[in-house]
């Protein structure tokens, strides 16, 4: 070997140790960031990993996995990864089409006949990559609170949700449906023969060792390093139960650690290679569900805020936008009492994982700040003071409108009937029944398909109550409105809880003569 060669492999070698410190810096930088930020969010605990080139280069947990016992978080702890399982359901939905036994435009009633939506027309020509992909013309979240906390099975929600009514033209607008995400998982089970929960393990988290993840919280009591969910109140941050989610597992049931998610971003950036090198899905796969599907659009307020984003869509099963010059991938989760996170920048083979174990935006500066320090971003932006700031902003305008409510309403005004009259039971015909009752000088609404959706009614004017759900302390209080008809009698219930996630208006509940 000549002196050439060594000097080239000696200038490598210095190049290897160079980029290593390099990297090395940046990473305690953001571990420092990480710290703060939890403290400063009052969040109880997080864990954060960092993927680059195949490796996990960063995985660490900050905080307590719970508030009452004090146990820390590490890279192994537990979360609710919530709506990052829809890209789960998209890849198996990927190997059914790589086996030919599906494609992506198949219609949904080949598989599902008695799938069924607002307009016939729809309902005949929903196709398998309509459901990915949020243009059912349902609005965000429409039809939620037919599966949460609620007693219906996955094929119940599907069939109750022919009730549902359009915001906009079928394919012609952007509206985030969980509903579509179960009849997704409903035509795995169809084709597979199997339930989406064997599919998903056996397919898919058993082949990439993520050995601590799993579909149902019913198994959780089994396992050691488990996160409690918690809440913010006005007391301070509380642990509440976990909530089970098994009927909505397509869309949003899988819990995991980062270290296990970790290995699912380097299987998606090796496009469906394993560690162990077998092939799961084929590379053209990860071409269709990385492409700009629906898109979604950029603000004025986010074109301000990140400038350098020109696009934002939806593919199937993951969110694509635009960042530093860069194609970003990835998805958010929320559960009752777990933000989640992945993001994955698919040319660099980097990817980050933040899992935090409270109802908290915190993801959200903290992924932009990994994205600045490990891109390179030479505008140095302190995201989670700016965010903090703006969510103070938020709560004070809510406090406002509260005080506003409270000072306008007719505090002195009486019920027009007696308590007698508005009890009773009222039915939707859509979700099922709810009762109101009377128990000593308290009343009561009862949603009988939810057994946590029990309302504590006190008079708040003329024919309306204030609805205070304690079994769920991150709904706020609502109001239950009673209609009289010309005859005096009640005839419906109409409930009005303002919140991000649950249309209560699209409950309609007539009362039941009895």
């Amino acid at each position: 070997m000549n002196k050439l060669f060594y000097f080239t492999l000696l200038i490598l070698l210095s190049f290897s140790v160079s980029s290593q410190k390099s990297i090395d810096k940046k990473l305690k930088v953001l571990d420092a960031y990480y710290e703060q930020a939890l403290t400063d969010w009052d969040v109880p605990g997080m864990a954060v990993a960092i993927v680059k080139d195949g490796e996990i280069i960063f995985s660490k947990g900050y905080g307590v996995r719970d508030v009452d016992t004090k146990e820390e978080v590490d890279g192994n702890t537990l979360f609710a990864i919530a709506s990052n399982s829809k890209a789960f359901t998209s890849a198996a939905l990927a190997m059914l089409v790589d086996e030919g036994k599906i494609s992506w435009n198949d219609r949904v009633r080949e598989y599902l006949p008695w799938f069924e939506l607002y307009d016939p027309y729809v309902s005949d020509n929903f196709t398998i990559r309509d459901l990915l992909t949020h243009r059912s013309g349902l609005k965000t979240f429409s039809g939620d609170l037919l599966w949460y906390g609620s007693n219906l099975s996955r094929r119940e929600v599907v069939e109750n949700a022919k009730y549902l009514e359009p915001t906009f033209d079928f394919r012609a607008g952007w509206g985030y449906s969980n509903i579509m995400y179960i009849t997704a998982g409903l035509v795995i089970e169809e084709v597979s023969g199997m339930s989406w929960d064997e599919f998903i393990k056996e397919r898919i988290l058993d082949p990439l060792n993520m050995d601590r993840t799993v579909s149902s919280t019913h198994v959780l009591k089994e396992m050691e390093n488990v996160s409690a969910p918690h809440n913010d109140t006005d007391c301070g941050v509380i642990v509440i139960d976990w909530l089970n989610w098994d009927n909505i597992a397509p869309a949003g049931g899988l819990i995991s650690s980062v270290n296990d998610v970790s290995q699912w971003l380097m299987f998606q950036m090796n496009k469906g290679i394993t560690p162990d090198g077998d092939t799961l899905i084929k590379s053209t796969r990860f071409r269709e569900m990385w492409e700009a599907a629906n898109p979604q659009g950029v603000s004025a307020g986010s074109a301000s805020l990140w400038p350098s984003t020109h696009f934002k869509a939806y593919g199937l099963g993951w969110s694509i936008f635009d960042y530093l010059g860069k194609k970003v991938i990835g998805h958010g989760g929320g559960y009752d009492g777990f933000i989640t996170n992945t993001t994955f920048v698919p040319e660099d083979k980097l990817g980050v994982v933040i899992l935090t174990n409270t109802n908290t935006s915190l993801y959200y500066p903290l992924k932009f700040k990994t994205l600045d320090i490990l891109l390179g971003n030479e505008v140095e932006t302190d995201w989670s003071t700016d965010f903090l700031e703006r969510i103070k902003q938020g709560k004070e305008y809510q406090k406002e409108q509260k005080l506003k409510a409270e000072e306008g309403r007719a505090k002195d005004s009486k019920p027009t009937l007696a308590i007698e009259e508005y009890l009773g039971t009222y039915r939707c015909e859509m979700y099922g029944d709810a009762r109101v009752y009377k128990e000593g000088e308290m009343l009561f609404v009862d949603m009988e398909p939810t057994d946590i959706f029990l309302g504590y009614l006190t008079h708040w004017q003329y024919n309306t109550w204030k609805i205070d759900l304690k079994k769920v302390p991150s709904l706020p209080d609502g109001l239950v409105n009673f209609v009289i008809d010309d005859k005096g009698k009640v005839v419906e219930m109409q409930i009005d809880i303002p919140n991000p996630d649950f249309y209560f208006d699209e409950l309609e509940f007539i009362k039941v003569e009895e």
